[in-house]
């Protein structure tokens, strides 16, 4: 969130002078970085079974190939310089989409749940 923001906000202040900033949002590609070159180092046993070891499933290709194609990703990229206005966001992978659409519902659905406390710290209504 930290780097999307400061990418936001340059992009406000650069827009005027004609220069457009994109956030590639990458999924899963089938690259030898993943699938092959990858190491890990020792993992402490303490976060067996949490999230912070779920990447380690991601590695292993025999829990299914990640469906984004590099080469077709970069395509994309590159061809994106020539879009006018540039996209902020450049969501690339059908399971990026997925899971940034399923991610963006729940916040709404938090924020929604929100609406009294966001009232309660307005000043009360002049009569």
């Amino acid at each position: 969130m930290g780097i999307a923001g400061f990418c936001e906000a340059v992009a406000q202040e650069v827009t005027p002078f004609g220069i457009g900033v994109t956030i590639v949002e990458p999924g899963g590609a089938r690259t030898e970085f993943r699938y092959g070159s990858a190491r890990v180092a020792d993992l402490m046993p303490v976060y067996d079974d949490t999230p912070a070891h779920s990447f380690l499933r991601i590695l292993d290709p025999a829990n299914g190939l990640a469906p984004g194609d590099p080469t077709r990703m970069a395509t994309r990229i590159i061809d994106s310089v020539d879009t006018e206005p540039a996209p902020l966001r450049m969501i690339l992978g059908s399971q990026a989409l997925d899971s940034t659409l399923s991610t963006l519902r729940q916040r709404i659905t938090d924020f929604e749940s929100q609406t009294e406390l966001a009232a309660s710290t307005d000043f009360p209504p002049s009569d």
